[in-house]
């Protein structure tokens, strides 16, 4: 697959807002990267972003949705989530003390991420985390 990875690729899924579709989307992003280096931190990024949307936000009530995209290239893997609004807050990074039940998954998130982004737009907010990746690494991603 290498002749196909000059440039960056990008895959998209969309799925109901319900708590078993996060697993369904942390399986798709194993199937995506393949053998990619960084495929178990990028399965848990989306494990908490997709996690997120369906707790916090629309996405998770009625017939809400939340999509995952993937970017992919030999240098960066590229992360987000977007959900259907609705919350009176964005995300954000938070400490949790350690009694909190809740509120370290986005600080989770930026451990592992390089960079990670909030984007509000008109239908709610996408989160994009980014792992670099060194040259070179990325063979087997599908």
């Amino acid at each position: 697959m290498d002749e196909y990875m000059s440039r960056a690729r990008a895959w998209g899924l969309t799925c109901p807002g319900s708590p078993e579709e996060v697993g369904r989307a942390r399986r798709w992003t194993r199937d995506v990267l393949g053998d990619c280096p960084c495929v178990e931190d990028a399965a848990l990024i989306v494990s908490e972003l997709s996690s997120n949307a369906v707790t916090h936000t629309a996405s998770g009530k009625g017939a809400g949705l939340f999509h995952v995209t993937l970017a992919l290239s030999e240098r960066v893997v590229a992360i987000s989530v977007m959900d259907a609004g609705g919350s009176t807050t964005g995300p954000k990074v938070e400490h949790a003390r350690a009694a909190d039940t809740h509120g370290r998954g986005l600080a989770l998130v930026s451990v592992l991420a390089e960079n990670v982004a909030v984007c509000r737009n008109s239908q709610g907010y996408t989160v994009t985390a980014e792992l670099l990746m060194p040259p070179k690494t990325m063979r087997g991603a599908r």
